[in-house]
């Protein structure tokens, strides 16, 4: 086993990459390079690119975690069902494992990418809460257009047997629990929300799903934005260019991420969010049913309608 430190990257096919590339700009990634038949996205943080797809039939290409060192890499590589190193495909350059999960998912585990300069982000000003006024002679101006996207947070797929497939990844890639989904008196686990395991340092509450109901497939992959604004700004910029919208905004209670969905040319489901929780791995995992997993604190559990 070893112990990946971040989600990197997803992959796609689509039909046409013109279309696509549209609706990634509206969302708010940065098509860092593009040929007539594979496009590379990034986000404002420095790795090279999050996002990509090759021009083919719609559908979901697979997921790709970060190793945390040459070694580690290589000890992947010793792990049952995976593939010798090659050299990864995109800007950046780097190296990659292969791996075929239970249902068929592509898997990687990448390094040795070099990183891109960090793009700028519209600064968040501080709050004037009602008990604590924080910005002083300061005018706040939402600029409009697109939440600039920075980094892939979490990818979730929908699996035929949900305990093989939990034991496959945190045997390989050493996830840990942050919550499980039960139901039943025999409390039976639908889903748990697995983090990556790097001790004392606190991280995302989820990077990886895999969701032990209704047929495999993708489900879904969430970008990080800067913070609320940003959220709000690219749901008004997405609906008026007349994508499709999924869900939100709202805020879940399990991650607590402030959450906002919308639906690619060819249905493939795409979130932004903020200000989820960050966990260390001294945190115990915890259980919930259905009804809380499937709840907001806040907001809108369907799509906007006007």
């Amino acid at each position: 086993m070893i112990k990946v430190t971040d989600a990197a990257f997803v992959r796609f096919s689509a039909p046409d990459l013109v279309k696509l590339k549209r609706f990634l700009e509206d969302f708010g990634l940065v098509v860092h390079e593009q040929t007539e038949d594979v496009l590379y996205a990034r986000g404002t943080d420095g790795d090279p690119w999050i996002y990509m797809a090759e021009r083919g039939e719609a559908g979901f290409g697979g997921i790709a975690f970060d190793a945390g060192s040459g070694e580690d890499l290589e000890a992947a590589s010793k792990l049952e069902g995976a593939s010798d190193i090659e050299p990864l495909d995109g800007p950046g350059g780097g190296h990659s494992v292969g791996f075929t999960d239970p249902d068929g998912f592509r898997v990687e585990v990448v390094h040795g990418r070099t990183p891109l300069e960090p793009l700028p982000v519209p600064a968040a000003l501080a709050l004037n809460r009602g008990s604590d006024r924080q910005r002083l002679g300061q005018l706040q101006r939402v600029p409009r257009g697109a939440a600039a996207v920075k980094r892939l947070g979490h990818g979730v797929v929908r699996v035929s047997d949900f305990h093989q497939s939990e034991q496959w990844y945190k045997s390989r890639f050493g996830f840990l629990t942050s919550d499980e989904v039960v139901v039943g008196d025999d409390k039976q686990v639908l889903t748990a929300f697995m983090r990556c395991d790097r001790g004392p340092l606190h991280v995302d509450h989820h990077s990886f799903l895999c969701v032990g109901f209704g047929e495999p497939g993708f489900e879904h992959a969430a970008f990080e934005v800067e913070d609320f604004d940003a959220v709000m700004a690219g749901h008004e910029w997405l609906f008026e260019r007349g994508w499709e919208h999924a869900m939100g905004v709202g805020r879940h209670v399990l991650g607590a991420q402030v959450y906002d969905y919308w639906r690619d040319p060819w249905g493939h489901t795409l979130e932004h969010f903020t200000d989820g929780d960050l966990l260390d791995a001294g945190v115990p995992p915890g259980q919930s049913g259905p009804e809380v997993a499937l709840a907001s604190q806040w907001g809108r559990m369907g799509p906007r309608q006007s």
